[in-house]
């Protein structure tokens, strides 16, 4: 009778921790196959990808940007400014609820191909180990010897290249906040003359140079919250890398009677990015990068096993039962999802291009001149949008009120915000309503109105 799936046991730890909590330096062996393969090629196309985003047009405007300097931003064709940000709240939560339905479907997808953590350690820092080092095997043996010239000769190489690699990707991190020309206009000044600039720069490359020089899986094992929220949001029939315990159990080598097909030569381990054991079941640490499966099925294929006995499979599918694909769970999600990006198409669909806002002037808000009480008024004006626009102002004034000062046409360029002052004269004691109502129309049919009261009547 074969083996139940083991569980994972509050006594068992990653192989990056020391029972003591000290963390074990990772090497992991490299693996062949589909899985590895494919992100092979993957991660050169998203690094360039995260590279270029800010510097493809669309419109004329960068796909991602976000121009802290002029306070504008710009997301696959939309433009926005500082008025905007409210929406930013429906953009992140559309993102959000996307991961929670893929996690609900795919498990840790995200992270083991497209995550920019594990697309930059293991497509730019692992490469740079593995060229100046030599293979895991190699860089093991070298570590566990004394220091030679050549030791610290590939030691410095590999950090400077680790500092070369980190000063660049913090560049592409800065450009979806400033624009190429100001990079390279704060590059050919001084330091100081661009200190906050400069500080962020060092900062960022100082995290990434940790990072990519020390910190490496920790990021996924201690940091990033994603695989707390998995640990939520999977179920039984949620596509994850598992171990089949039912076929692998009790492992034993190859040969001995009434032994699964796991013949417990932990290569499945040795390749891990993160250092668990697959075969203890769905874990935190596990970033579904499938590196596991991919050498289980090479020792399979070398021993005459099928493959598959490390897969992507669910809990259900690896206990050999039925897997569901639509589920409450999954439902609710999908809901949710849905409901997101209906209410980001309605906010964006149903902002206004341009704005117009009454503020009273920071003076007195009225006083009496004569027979008259004279408002003194800001009309805030804005175009919200990239293309240059002129606004026609339409003054609505209790009767006998009259303006003085206001403009009526009002051309703005791209994102141009302008403060116009004015005020209106009106006599005390009117009968009916005292209020000042300013019409704003950019002749698209669109309009934007704003009302205050007049005061001192």
């Amino acid at each position: 009778m074969n083996a139940p799936v083991r569980q994972l046991g509050s006594a068992l730890t990653s192989q990056s921790l020391r029972p003591d909590g000290k963390r074990v330096k990772l090497h992991p062996a490299e693996s062949a196959g589909r899985y590895t393969g494919l992100q092979r090629w993957l991660y050169p196309v998203l690094i360039l990808v995260y590279a270029a985003l800010p510097w493809i047009r669309f419109h004329g405007e960068p796909l991602v940007f976000v121009d802290i300097e002029h306070r504008h931003f710009f997301f696959f064709g939309l433009a926005f400014n500082s008025s905007d940000f409210y929406l930013a709240f429906f953009v992140v939560s559309g993102i959000g609820f996307a991961l929670i339905v893929l996690s609900a479907l795919v498990g840790r997808v995200w992270c083991g191909y497209a995550c920019p953590q594990t697309v930059f350690l293991e497509g730019v820092a692992r490469r740079i180990e593995t060229l100046v080092e030599g293979r895991p095997g190699a860089r093991v043996a070298r570590e566990r010897g004394p220091w030679t010239a050549g030791r610290a000769a590939r030691f410095g190489l590999k950090h400077f290249l680790f500092v070369l690699s980190a000063f660049l990707i913090a560049n592409i991190f800065i450009s979806y906040f400033a624009s190429l020309d100001q990079v390279l206009r704060m590059a050919r000044r001084p330091p100081l003359e661009n200190w906050g600039a400069f500080l962020w720069m060092a900062a960022i490359t100082g995290i990434i140079y940790f990072d990519f020089a020390w910190f490496r899986e920790q990021i996924c094992v201690v940091i990033c919250p994603y695989g707390r929220l998995q640990s939520v949001l999977a179920d039984r029939d949620t596509l994850i890398v598992g171990y089949d315990g039912l076929r692998g159990e009790p492992r034993a080598r190859r040969g001995t009677v009434g032994a699964g097909d796991c013949v417990d030569c932990k290569r499945c381990v040795q390749v891990c990015p993160t250092g668990i054991d697959i075969r203890n079941g769905l874990q935190l640490e596990c970033v579904g990068c499938a590196h596991c499966v991919d050498a289980c099925n090479e020792v399979m294929l070398k021993i005459g096993r099928p493959a598959g006995l490390i897969r992507y499979d669910s809990q259900a599918g690896l206990e050999h039962k039925p897997r569901r694909f639509l589920r409450p769970r999954l439902a609710g999600y999908a809901v949710a999802m849905v409901a997101g990006l209906v209410a980001l198409t309605l906010a964006v669909s149903g902002r206004s291009a341009f704005g117009a806002s009454l503020a009273r002037a920071q003076r007195a808000p009225y006083e009496r001149v004569g027979d008259l009480v004279v408002n003194r008024f800001l009309l805030h004006v804005s175009n919200k949008g990239d293309a240059p626009r002129t606004l026609h102002l339409e003054y609505v004034l209790p009767t006998g009120a009259r303006v003085e000062g206001a403009m009526v046409d009002v051309p703005l360029q791209g994102f141009e915000q302008r403060e116009i002052p004015f005020v209106v004269e009106s006599l005390p004691g009117q009968q009916g309503a005292r209020s000042l109502t300013v019409r704003a129309t950019d002749g698209s049919g669109a309009h934007v109105e704003s009302t205050v009261v007049l005061l001192g009547g």
